[in-house]
């Protein structure tokens, strides 16, 4: 015996959901395929949410990646000129000649300058100029009657200036007007 025959609640249920079933003007087949459709916009969602956090790392590691390699291109430039340096203590071992090894030791210089150009990485001009705080690190003061004051009598280091920022000032000696007699 079937149970909706004993039970007339669920028998006008079935009476029911069967006439909207067969009623074309019935709102149900609607919902059916609204509810369709939301499934299927919820499963794009999902996807695109995932698809996103896959990008999201996929750029993380990658910044990571460059962060980790940026300097791999100077170290790759840098390489040939520390062979030159090796070439030169070695020529200069075996030959026992120190013009060879000033030689060498001049030509990994110029080397190393190409380089640092090549990284737009260039020296600060300073010696016989005005003392300027912004490019100039003064270690002393001598002074000079030949000089006007506050000029750069001698470079202890040279600076370098990487486009328009500097990377490192110049260690300078600048001059000071002389004692009064």
């Amino acid at each position: 015996m079937n149970d909706n025959q004993n039970d007339p609640a669920a028998a006008a249920a079935d009476a029911v959901s069967g006439a909207v079933q067969h009623d074309p003007t019935s709102p149900v087949p609607e919902v059916a395929q609204l509810q369709s459709k939301l499934e299927e916009t919820q499963n794009r969602l999902l996807r695109s949410l995932a698809e996103f956090e896959n990008y999201r790392r996929r750029v993380q590691k990658d910044q990571d990646d460059a962060r980790k390699f940026e300097s791999l291109r100077l170290v790759r430039d840098l390489l040939p000129g520390l062979d030159g340096l090796q070439r030169a203590i070695l020529s200069a071992e075996q030959t026992g000649d120190k013009q060879v090894l000033l030689d060498g030791i001049r030509m990994v210089s110029q080397q190393f300058r190409d380089i640092l150009k090549m990284h737009a990485t260039e020296p600060i001009d300073a010696l016989g100029k005005p003392f300027d705080p912004n490019v100039h690190e003064a270690l002393t003061q001598i002074p000079s009657a030949d000089h006007e004051p506050m000029t750069v009598l001698q470079v202890i280091e040279n600076g370098y200036r990487m486009h328009d920022r500097v990377v490192r000032p110049a260690r300078v000696i600048v001059s000071s007007a002389p004692p009064s007699p």
